[in-house]
């Protein structure tokens, strides 16, 4: 059997990125795939936050899932911190997990930046949950972005350290999907840079909650170059605001650059902006509508929580059973 493991922090709104990079995937992944999709609200307590807002944070990513696609009768979907195994595994896991191999990780390097002695063991150690996360349901596949992919390196080899130290065959290996051209969209104001939840400039980004006059703006106000478009991939890639924009627009409608480049070569950026608006808001709009809605309903979004949290658990209580077992903890 085939399962996908995935999911988001609940840490300030989701943008076009998200949805191109993760969501848009993850909704062609549910008609091939057992999928578990999961709001990781524990790893949203590595950084700095606000109860009350966590606890919105949490519905609105919910509704960000929904919105797009993802079924919920169809689909395990759930917030992490109802599921005690995600807890109980970390630690299990984190024994097996020499320091050396967490020191390996250059994310918490770029996060702790030059407070590495302040900050806090959650981030530190966030990977070995996010193998327990995955492991914990014996996931076979995970889609990542190329920023988690090393994370997910470490996954399989603390798997294999529990495979061979208990010998058993029990944790499988699993595989990372990276799909399509989407996989890294850049900021709409520095085609260097990811788009990213936490630029302060709003204009960086495309909020998914952002109506269909929003999304225009942004598109139109979004940095570019004065020369029209190249006819081929390789001098696109020379220009990377011309680039981040033109992907978007393949991951929108679904064709590569080179489709697009075919259609639009020699297009100045005020005429292919204009094509761009009219593809972003037909299809995030009806997106961030929906989203406005299941907001209107917390009860509904708890609902569709309460209920995925239920058939997470199932399946959790009985591996956690079975890896305790392995272990030698003893269960009376």
């Amino acid at each position: 059997m085939n399962r996908i493991f995935s999911g988001m922090q609940p840490t300030r709104q989701l943008h076009l990125g998200n949805y191109l990079g993760a969501l848009k995937n993850w909704v062609a992944l549910q008609n091939e795939y057992e999928c578990i999709f999961c709001v990781v609200d524990l790893h949203a307590l590595t950084i700095e936050h606000k109860p009350e807002v966590l606890r919105e944070n949490i519905r609105e990513v919910t509704a960000a899932y929904v919105a797009a696609g993802i079924d919920p009768e169809k689909n395990i979907l759930f917030n992490q911190s109802t599921v005690t195994g995600h807890a109980e595994l970390n630690w299990i896991l984190a024994c097996h997990t020499p320091l050396g191999w967490l020191n390996r990780m250059t994310q918490f390097k770029e996060k702790a930046g030059k407070h590495r002695e302040n900050a806090v063991l959650g981030l530190y150690s966030y990977p070995t949950l996010m193998a327990a996360d995955i492991l914990l349901y014996k996931a076979t596949h995970v889609p990542v972005g190329e920023d988690q992919k090393q994370h997910l390196e470490l996954a399989r080899d603390i798997a294999g350290a529990f495979n061979r130290y208990y010998g058993v065959e029990f944790f499988p290996q699993p595989e990372p999907q990276i799909m399509g051209e989407a996989t890294r969209i850049m900021s709409l104001r520095d085609g260097t840079k990811k788009m990213s939840k936490s630029d302060e400039s709003d204009y960086s980004r495309i909020n998914l909650t952002d109506d269909a006059d929003t999304i225009a703006l942004k598109v139109r106000k979004a940095k570019t170059d004065p020369e029209p478009l190249p006819e081929t991939v390789e001098d696109l890639e020379k220009r990377p605001e011309a680039d981040n924009l033109v992907t978007i627009y393949a991951a929108l409608t679904d064709s590569s650059r080179a489709q697009v480049l075919a259609q639009h070569a020699g297009s100045q950026f005020s005429a292919f902006k204009g094509a761009l608006v009219d593809v972003a808001v037909s299809k995030l709009s009806p997106i961030s509508a929906e989203m406005n809605r299941l907001l209107s309903d917390k009860a509904e979004i708890d609902r569709i929580l309460k209920k995925g949290s239920d058939r997470a658990n199932e399946i959790a209580a009985k591996n956690m059973d079975a890896i305790k077992d392995i272990v030698g903890l003893l269960r009376p």
